[in-house]
């Protein structure tokens, strides 16, 4: 498939959010693509959320940043529109989530600063080419996701716990996947966590405070990966006035190639 091709798939994921056609998860998406977490906030919390994000890169590694009011990441997507073409988000006021609608564009401000996010989805990518199952993705569900009780790194009014997603493995496809997870520090890195969900804060993994439950077989292990979903627990915890977020699981599709984040 040429680049061509490839490119036109992600603006086709792109466009059938803009048009309202694609609502749901994008896992699975534009193969090929970088997929990315948003988190979008007025220019006087931007600077303390960027200092946020430099210093817990597992969970926010920062793939671009608007200027303020630009609804264009013309690094990563020239062209698009971060108000339209996600499929859902999700608005936050005071920390309390207020709505999840499928464009933004009545809370858009001239003062907004977006930031896009490193996602998980790219190194899925590369773990099925190995021939490493994703229960999600085998089952059509949204990857789980926990808070957990680690805690980030503080910034400025920006505090609160980190996200982990979880993908139960062997434990010899655990080490195969920390190897390869290894080379994507762009997008999570490797796990944060194998083993025992007890020992990070989660309860019980049937139920994920975000995303959908998995089944963990028997001979299998939970495998945990800092998740970009993170900002939301923050967003709770510190509360700022406006944030504006995908919904978990629902990504921008980028033009920016998956293999261009792999480290050698």
């Amino acid at each position: 498939m040429s680049s061509t091709r490839e490119s036109a798939a992600a603006a086709d994921v792109r466009a059938a959010a803009r048009r309202g056609d694609l609502t749901g998860p994008t896992a699975g998406l534009a193969t090929g693509f970088t997929q990315a977490n948003l988190v979008v906030l007025p220019r006087d919390d931007a600077f303390d959320f960027l200092r946020f994000c430099v210093r817990n890169p597992r969970p926010c590694p920062v793939l671009e940043v608007t200027d303020p009011g630009s609804t264009e990441p013309a690094q990563t997507a020239p062209g698009a529109d971060l108000r339209t073409d996600l499929p859902r988000y999700r608005v936050w006021r005071d920390g309390e989530a207020a709505g999840e609608p499928t464009d933004v564009r009545e809370h858009w401000r001239a003062d907004l600063v977006a930031f896009l996010i490193g996602c998980s989805f790219t190194f899925e990518r590369a773990l099925l080419a190995d021939e490493i199952p994703v229960r999600h993705i085998e089952l059509g569900l949204n990857v789980p996701m926990y808070r957990t009780a680690i805690e980030c790194a503080p910034a400025g009014r920006f505090a609160g716990p980190m996200v982990v997603s979880m993908r139960p493995m062997t434990p010899a496809q655990a080490v195969r996947a920390t190897q390869i997870t290894t080379r994507y520090p762009s997008v999570h890195g490797a796990p944060v966590h194998v083993g025992d969900p007890g020992a990070i804060g989660i309860a019980d993994l049937a139920r994920p405070d975000y995303g959908e439950a998995v089944p963990v077989h028997d001979g299998e292990i939970p495998v945990f990966w800092a998740c970009g979903v993170t900002p939301q627990a923050v967003a709770a915890a510190s509360r700022p006035a406006l944030m504006i977020t995908h919904a978990p699981g629902h990504m921008f599709v980028t033009d920016m190639p998956d293999a261009r984040l792999a480290a050698l």
